[in-house]
């Protein structure tokens, strides 16, 4: 939600805040509803991530106007990016949570190195190292980190999109 008001599909992607190519230390919205929570050892258990989000959000009642849209696809893929990068460099477990506003999904993910600030790799060419934070960021509408005790929480928002106006139901 942007000031209040729902985000229509097209609203322009990568709302992260960034400072010198870190990830800003920010809060995710408050006032949401926890949906879900997994907790990750190995990389394969991101499939079944994967698969339980898609699962909880098609469940997830939509408000007026609102659509599922991509939003499964590219929660799919910031929810990978972000757990692989938490157990790329850090200890098991990864914690992932899922939330949700009226009209936003929130995906936060928790690893154990509280000490290591998120860096977007947004100069020379697409490697690995830091390609996750750079498509979650494109995906998402906003993101930030924070420290949840003794470890790091990195979050991402998605935006329910809007049904364009003029579109009729076809019963």
């Amino acid at each position: 939600m942007a000031g209040g008001r729902p985000v229509p599909d097209d609203f322009p992607l990568g709302g992260a805040r960034v400072s010198n190519d870190f990830l800003i230390n920010a809060r995710p919205p408050t006032d949401r509803v926890r949906l879900g929570q997994w907790t990750l050892q190995r990389f394969a258990e991101l499939r079944v991530l994967r698969g339980s989000l898609h699962q909880v959000l098609v469940e997830q009642p939509l408000p007026e106007g609102g659509m599922l849209g991509t939003v499964p696809e590219k929660m799919a893929i910031v929810a990978t990016e972000l757990a692989a990068n938490a157990m790329a460099h850090t200890r098991p477990p990864t914690t992932v949570r899922l939330s949700r506003t009226e009209w936003a999904f929130i995906l936060e993910v928790v690893d154990n190195s509280p000490w290591v600030v998120p860096r977007f790799a947004e100069r020379g060419p697409v490697t690995s190292a830091g390609l996750g934070l750079r498509l979650a960021r494109q995906l998402s509408l906003d993101m930030g980190w924070h420290l949840l005790g003794p470890a790091k929480c990195v979050w991402a928002q998605i935006a329910i999109p809007t049904v364009p106006h003029g579109t009729v139901d076809a019963d």
